[in-house]
């Protein structure tokens, strides 16, 4: 894993270098994501050219506060914290006009991801820094994202990793010295986009998961292959008609490392 990211950060480095950049922008939301594309472009560049913006609303916990205000700490960031929700709640009124009627619950959620990604692109012109989007291979492959949201950005650091190799990435690290507290590593993933929402309310657990993506997308196995190495027909199909009703989505996201 070491040498994984030593990799990443030189490639990271490179394309920065390629592309004419030498500052990075984040959103820094709390989740372990972003926390190693935060650490990662601190290592590629230098943390005085990193930004981190926690760009808060009313589904953001103390929690995520207290995460991402402990990482750009240990690694040295500029860090900043945005509340966001008044644009959300003008929006949410425009829409609602807009619609004679009230916005469903995954226009709401994705309105989030979209105010953020308008955000991290409009400091990007300001200051010139490259916007990294900081999604994983497991969400790509699956769709667990938003367009022109999460997925806004000029290169995906960890956009070939799944979500289980982004955790031992994280923890192989903190083993050269801490740049993730511990809370990091253990809290259940969530977009924090509704009330009490994790990942796995909506995806398999992610060892599942990934280990279903690898079968399919990597070995090309069919469905009833994997079935026979002993995953339930019922997640299987999930993640399969998943990965393709998503295909869409893959073909507009940043290049990945």
């Amino acid at each position: 894993m070491e040498e994984k990211w030593n990799i990443l950060k030189q490639k990271l480095k490179d394309f920065c270098l390629t592309n004419c950049f030498n500052k990075a922008v984040l959103g820094l939301s709390g989740g372990i994501d972003s926390a190693v594309c935060a650490v990662l472009a601190a290592d590629a560049l230098g943390s005085q050219n990193v930004t981190a913006l926690m760009m808060k609303t009313r589904h953001t916990s103390d929690l995520s506060l207290q995460i991402a205000a402990e990482i750009a700490s240990l690694n040295n960031l500029n860090y900043k914290v945005l509340d966001i929700e008044p644009l959300i709640e003008t929006e949410t009124a425009f829409l609602n006009k807009a619609f004679d009627t009230e916005p469903k619950p995954i226009v709401l959620e994705n309105l989030q991801a979209r105010a953020r990604g308008k955000i991290l692109m409009s400091w990007s012109n300001q200051f010139g820094a490259l916007v990294l989007a900081c999604g994983n291979k497991s969400e790509a492959c699956t769709g667990y994202c938003t367009l022109y949201g999460d997925t806004c950005g000029g290169i995906m650091p960890i956009g070939n990793l799944y979500k289980t190799e982004v955790y031992a990435l994280a923890k192989a690290r903190n083993q050269q010295g801490k740049v993730f507290p511990e809370s990091v590593l253990t809290r259940a993933p969530s977009a924090e986009l509704a009330p009490n929402q994790k990942d796995e309310n909506t995806l398999p657990p992610y060892p599942v998961l990934d280990a279903v993506l690898r079968l399919y997308t990597e070995e090309k196995k069919t469905e009833n292959e994997i079935c026979v190495q002993g995953f339930e027909p019922e997640i299987v199909q999930k993640v399969i008609n998943l990965y393709q009703k998503s295909a869409f989505k893959r073909l507009q996201m940043p290049p990945a490392l």
